[in-house]
């Protein structure tokens, strides 16, 4: 299968990347889920989520103000991307445009149904759950064509970090908030096969989505109707022989049968029952195995990245090597934790130095940890990459730190080969940090052996916990 990474000669498993590696000749069976969106914390997706929410409830408030122009003219634009490559396409990705007769139709599912009239739909996931004719992957279309400006905006990122080239190219139109309309412009993006391609990031990419309707009907609505009914004595209990009483969902589907409009009148009802399949999906979310690859071994994987590393000599004639390896480790090691690498700057004075900078999505761990109970602002996580044959030292360290700010966050990886005298380096990152000048770790050969072990031996879980190691031999020293 050609994908976008053999396309452009990469080198890089999926695991190595941060973005899907999508096939060029088809669709992946992958869905971009708003709720997923909703949940993360990085500045990327927190701007997204604010995006779909704005987009959504003008929606709203057109359909309850009764503005049917503007309601429909804020569904007519929803094309089907091709430009993704995500859905359920199963040669050439072939994605239908919505024009006026479907855009019609979707405005008469929104605007029929009584959880928007009354108010009480307040996000774009839950229309699955409640409007007739919404799926997941119109809901995945809908986000997608929604943020679509925010997706290049990433695709360019990670086409500059991957020296990949970019053309103009015209594109459906994208959501404005300053226009509160759509808006046609040209997209820079990467080309294949005379085609556009738009990166998805793969933390915000499902195989399902999070909102169910048939999960919420079969496994909360009829639980609960089931305890009801056995507590009321209806005439749907029956008796069985050993004298134990049970409510069928069979019986309970027959007197309740499925439809979305049942779903909005029952959720109305009893909102209990709505708020615990709410609290059980943000639990869920929560402890969400991300997207990280499609069907490499990463214990294979892991033991050809030690054997690169291995292989890359040290010195500047090695450095861009170095860093490109880097990058990928970074990623395969510390997704979903760090995430969006990219390229802040090229300095070619002899080193070829790359710098590169990551965002922190961690929703838990030592990630998340130095900044809600340290206290440490890191929103980002500045890294540098030195492949020097001799130990790196002050002017190296001042360099990282240099880059801290109140905006990027005062926490820093340092990426080096090996030490003379490891406990100095140590020291002096120490005193930077009792200087107030930030937090650095360092990962040198050994601490990157170490940690590309653990997940080698099936022990990835003890990432977290190394890592840490790794940050409180500064931080409490």
């Amino acid at each position: 299968m050609t994908t976008f990474s053999k396309v452009f000669r990469l080198n890089k498993s999926q695991a190595e990347l941060d973005f899907i590696d999508v096939p060029i000749n088809s669709d992946i069976p992958l869905f971009i889920d708003p709720y997923a969106i909703s949940q993360r914390k990085d500045s990327w997706s927190t701007s997204c989520h604010e995006l779909i929410k704005y987009y959504f409830q003008l929606i709203v408030e057109s359909i309850r103000s009764k503005n049917d122009n503007k309601a429909k003219e804020l569904l007519l634009y929803l094309k089907e991307p091709n430009e993704t490559h995500l859905g359920f396409s199963k040669n050439r990705p072939h994605g239908a445009g919505i024009g006026h007769f479907q855009a019609d139709q979707l405005y008469k599912a929104i605007s029929a149904s009584s959880a928007v009239k009354t108010g009480f739909l307040s996000s774009l996931e839950e229309c699955e759950l409640m409007i007739d004719g919404i799926s997941r992957d119109k809901i995945s279309d809908l986000t997608t064509n929604i943020i679509r400006k925010k997706l290049e905006e990433y695709t360019i990122e990670q086409c500059n970090l991957h020296n990949i080239p970019l053309q103009q190219v015209p594109l459906p139109p994208f959501f404005s908030p300053e226009e509160n309309s759509w808006v046609s412009d040209y997209y820079k993006l990467p080309i294949c096969k005379n085609k556009p391609i738009l990166l998805i990031p793969k933390f915000i990419a499902r195989y399902s989505l999070d909102y169910d309707s048939g999960e919420y009907y079969n496994s909360y609505i009829l639980n609960y109707l089931q305890v009801e009914n056995l507590s009321a004595r209806s005439s749907l209990v029956r008796t069985l022989k050993n004298g134990r009483k049970v409510v069928y969902k069979k019986d309970l589907k027959a007197k309740y049968p499925f439809s979305k409009e049942f779903l909005f009148d029952f959720s109305k009802n009893n909102p209990k029952v709505l708020e615990k399949y709410r609290a059980d999906l943000n639990k869920l979310e929560e402890n969400h195995n991300e997207i990280n690859a499609g069907s490499e071994d990463e214990h294979l994987l892991a033991d050809m990245l030690l054997l690169a590393l291995q292989n890359i000599p040290t010195g500047s004639d090695y450095a861009s090597s170095y860093h490109n390896l880097m990058l990928g480790v970074l990623e395969f090691i510390f997704y979903p934790y760090l995430i969006y690498p990219r390229k802040e700057k090229e300095i070619h004075d002899g080193r070829k130095r790359i710098d590169i900078v990551m965002e922190n999505g961690a929703k838990a761990g030592i990630f998340r940890r130095l900044h809600e109970i340290r206290k440490l602002h890191c929103p980002f996580i500045s890294i540098e990459c030195k492949n020097y044959k001799t130990d790196i030292a002050n002017p190296e360290i001042d360099q990282l730190s240099g880059r801290f700010s109140r905006d990027r966050g005062v926490v820093g990886i340092m990426c080096c080969r090996s030490f003379e005298d490891e406990k100095l380096f140590l020291k002096r990152c120490v005193d930077t940090f009792k200087d107030g000048r930030g937090l650095i770790m360092y990962l040198n050969d050994a601490r990157i052996i170490e940690l590309l072990t653990l997940i080698r031996d099936n022990n990835r879980k003890q990432i977290d916990s190394k890592a840490s190691e790794y940050f409180n031999a500064v931080h409490y020293s």
